[in-house]
């Protein structure tokens, strides 16, 4: 085996969805998925803690993108507007190139009850990260914490659009739309 390849964590990611897909996601060991990318069990562990952490890998990236756009948008804007600009800053990282790689990774998740509860909590750190960036920017509670809470459910509903089959829109058109929709849903609460 190589001591060193580029895109480790990309093979590793690879070689467990086919894995997976061949034998199903609890048949399917760690050493397996190491030696289907050609390389060591070890370096699977210097990129990954389990295997389950590998269907969610770059989440931590994606709460600072999320968390820096936040607070790098204007300071006249809204905590919506703010918002928007985290979602736009992370469609950069839901390149054309990775759709099929989400629609992979989204069928294992849905196929296991461990693994929804992973993306859920998941999905709770993007949230977090966005609240906490707009209560940096002065965003009062409850208002930050809902301008999260919406950003999170656009960016969600938008990634479960993209990633549904023969879908070949733009990330980041889905995640506007998507915001928009909620935002719009929210005026015919009063």
């Amino acid at each position: 085996m190589s001591r060193w390849e580029p895109n480790t964590r990309e093979r590793l990611l690879d070689a467990a969805l086919e894995l997976f897909g061949e034998h199903g996601y609890d048949n399917v060991t760690v050493a397996e998925i190491a030696e289907r990318a050609g390389l060591t069990k070890r370096t699977f562990f210097r990129h990954f803690p389990d295997k389950r952490e590998v269907l969610f890998a770059g989440q931590e990236l994606l709460s600072r993108i999320l968390a820096d756009a936040v607070t790098a948008a204007p300071a006249s804007a809204t905590p919506a507007e703010a918002v928007g600009s985290a979602l736009a800053a992370a469609a950069a990282e839901f390149g054309p190139e990775r759709q099929e790689r989400g629609r992979r990774v989204q069928a294992v998740v849905a196929d296991h009850r461990d693994l929804r509860e992973r993306g859920l909590l998941k999905r709770a750190t993007l949230t977090a990260a966005m609240a906490g960036a707009l209560r940096e920017r002065g965003v009062p509670d409850p208002a930050a914490g809902l301008a999260a809470e919406i950003g999170g459910l656009a960016f969600w509903t938008a990634f479960a659009r993209w990633t549904e089959p023969g879908v070949e829109r733009d990330f980041a058109a889905l995640a506007a739309e998507a915001l928009a929709e909620f935002l719009a849903a929210t005026a015919t609460l009063g």
